[in-house]
């Protein structure tokens, strides 16, 4: 990893993050917050050659990534604040401290979503946090692929499932050719055991809320869904339905990603798809005066 994991408080709670340590913000730059998905720890956006962080250093944006509850040496005090719901208001806070602590200069926070991230990024979105400006997210749909429900139900029992790496590989990476053969190698770096209770929040929770979550985000929203994807119903009408969704956004940019699967970052497409990130993170960080 470029940067290192950091353990700080927020909010009365332990967390660890990583931080690309840009001091002085680029002008209208604004903090952004990255949000990791399930299996996958804050490292998820800072793999070498991979990393989302080291991007927006170059840019002067300042980025962090943090470690969401029970991942890292983020703290979760019980199975109950394992779920979708739960964390999305432990981290709310926690955000919000950060904006505090870390946001002096900056215009505000962007979140950055991948998967249940994502999920939790658009469940944070919709408490209407005062220092929020704008979330981009992807790795996530609004109707799950046949079986998986049943799959997610028939876990095991316990608070944490790991995944074999060839598991996760063939779930993760679209067709060969579209990702450097030695990206997955270099993805397990960043593996994690996923929480049992946001997986099976995934294919029941937010099915079912969805909708009514994206209905209630009031900033701008970046969406894109990878075209091979291997763990979401994916089209342009689903793509086109889920930006419809986000009918209280000021506007959103919702696009399909061909010649990618699940995690777009590792894919040759990833420099592309998270500079275009970052882009949408300098647009919502300009604010005009009225009438401007």
């Amino acid at each position: 990893m470029n940067y290192p994991s950091e353990t700080i408080d927020l909010d009365g709670r332990r967390f660890s993050l990583r931080s690309n340590g840009v001091g002085r913000a680029a002008a209208d730059a604004p903090l952004i917050v990255a949000l990791h998905g399930g299996g996958y720890s804050s490292a998820y956006f800072d793999l070498p050659g991979l990393s989302l962080l080291e991007r927006a250093a170059a840019l002067g944006i300042p980025a962090l990534t943090l470690d969401r509850p029970g991942y890292g040496d983020s703290e979760a005090r019980s199975p109950e604040e394992h779920g979708h719901a739960a964390q999305a208001v432990i981290l709310e806070a926690a955000i919000g401290a950060l904006a505090r602590d870390r946001g002096e200069g900056c215009p505000g926070i962007v979140l950055v979503g991948h998967s249940i991230g994502g999920a939790i990024a658009i469940g944070i979105a919709a408490r209407d946090p005062d220092w929020l400006l704008g979330v981009a997210i992807s790795g996530v749909g609004l109707r799950n692929m046949p079986g998986d429900l049943e799959a997610w139900q028939s876990l095991p029992d316990i608070p944490f499932i790991a995944f074999p790496a060839e598991m996760k590989d063939a779930k993760m990476f679209g067709a060969p050719g579209r990702y450097d053969p030695d990206a997955p190698r270099r993805s397990h770096a960043a593996d994690a055991p996923a929480l049992r209770q946001e997986l099976l929040d995934i294919v029941a929770f937010w099915p079912r809320e969805a909708q009514a979550l994206l209905g209630r985000v009031r900033v701008p929203v970046h969406y894109r869904q990878a075209a091979d994807d291997a763990l979401w119903l994916v089209s342009q009408d689903e793509v086109d339905d889920f930006g419809a969704a986000c009918s209280s956004a000021p506007w959103r940019d919702a696009a399909l990603v061909r010649d990618a699967g699940h995690c777009i970052d590792f894919h040759r497409l990833g420099a592309a798809f998270q500079l275009e990130q970052l882009a949408f993170a300098l647009k919502c960080g300009v604010r005009f005066p009225p009438g401007g």
